[in-house]
Formats: C-alpha cells, sequence, structure tokens
C-alpha cells in the first residue's frame, strides 16, 4: 500500500518576503458562534449578543467580536503559516468594517519578514501581515503577526498515526 502525505505546514526556508498565502477554506460564522466565544471571555459589551441593544446602534444588528475574528483569521491561516511553530505576538490590528453573523471570512497572508532567530538555533523568526476577507471582498481586518518556526533540520518529527492492527 502507497501511504500519500498529505500538506505538513511550512518550515522556516519554505517562507520568502513578498509571499502570499489565501486560506483554502473560508469559515461562515454563525449568531451561535458569537454569543458563545462572546460569553465565554466574559465580553460584556451587549453589540455582541444582545439584538435588541445592537438595533439602536449604527450597525443595527449584532456585531462579531473583535477577538473572535483574529481568533478565525489567524486559525484559518495555521496551516500557511505557524503549524509547526508558535506565536510571538499581534500587532497593528484595524478592524476596517463590521462582520456580522452569515458572514464568511477568508484569510490572506503575506510575509513581510523572515529572519533567523538570534536566541534559538535552527528556528526562524516570520512576521506576516494578514487580512480577513469577506465573502463579497470586504476587508475586515488587518493584523501583523509574528511566530517562531523551525527549520526541517531541527523540527520534532511528527509520527502521530498509529499503525492499524488488523
Amino acid at each position: 500500500m502507497a501511504i500519500k502525505t498529505g500538506w505538513e505546514g511550512r518550515y522556516f526556508e519554505d517562507f520568502a518576503v513578498g509571499d502570499v498565502y489565501r486560506s483554502r477554506i473560508g469559515r461562515t460564522i454563525s449568531e451561535t458562534d458569537n454569543t458563545q466565544f462572546t460569553l465565554l471571555t466574559n465580553n460584556t459589551n451587549q453589540i455582541h449578543f444582545n439584538e435588541h441593544y445592537a438595533q439602536g446602534t449604527e450597525f443595527k444588528r449584532t456585531l462579531v467580536n473583535s477577538a473572535f475574528t483574529i481568533a478565525v483569521v489567524a486559525g484559518l491561516a495555521v496551516t500557511d503559516t505557524s503549524e509547526h511553530g508558535f506565536a510571538l505576538g499581534w500587532g497593528e490590528v484595524t478592524l476596517p468594517h463590521p462582520l456580522f453573523a452569515g458572514d464568511t471570512l477568508y484569510a490572506e497572508t503575506e510575509v513581510v519578514e523572515a529572519r533567523a532567530s538570534k536566541s534559538r538555533q535552527g528556528w526562524g523568526i516570520v512576521k506576516v501581515r494578514q487580512r480577513g476577507i469577506k465573502q463579497d471582498g470586504t476587508v475586515v481586518l488587518v493584523m501583523i503577526r509574528s511566530f517562531m518556526v523551525p527549520t526541517r533540520a531541527v523540527a520534532p518529527k511528527s509520527e502521530h498515526f498509529p499503525e492499524p492492527k488488523e
């Protein structure tokens, strides 16, 4: 039997400044997603979970929690960016347009910097500009994200699939 491996994510040597990655999948945000995330994080701003309150705002309906938007965009991009590494930070977050329940979110990532780590041999620091884009092309999030990722030479081996016993 020929076992074919799937996409395994990028390593430090795979990143080049100027490269752009677009998420393979989109994520439609439901009202339940938004309400649960908002309540789980103890955000008491009613614009995220009280439709009656939200009708009195300029948006006329509840907004998707911005922290949830950040999390979804980062998550949609993990397979292309930080699957083997770990986050170092987020910065310069802007939300130019609102996101509502029922919208589908996609992630676009541009590599803006990649350098070898000074403190970890065989690792690199990658900085990217990520955008959350709705189904109609409207940009709802722009952020800078940085993460540390290993080279193939030092990456932990991920032989985690169990051998089937017949």
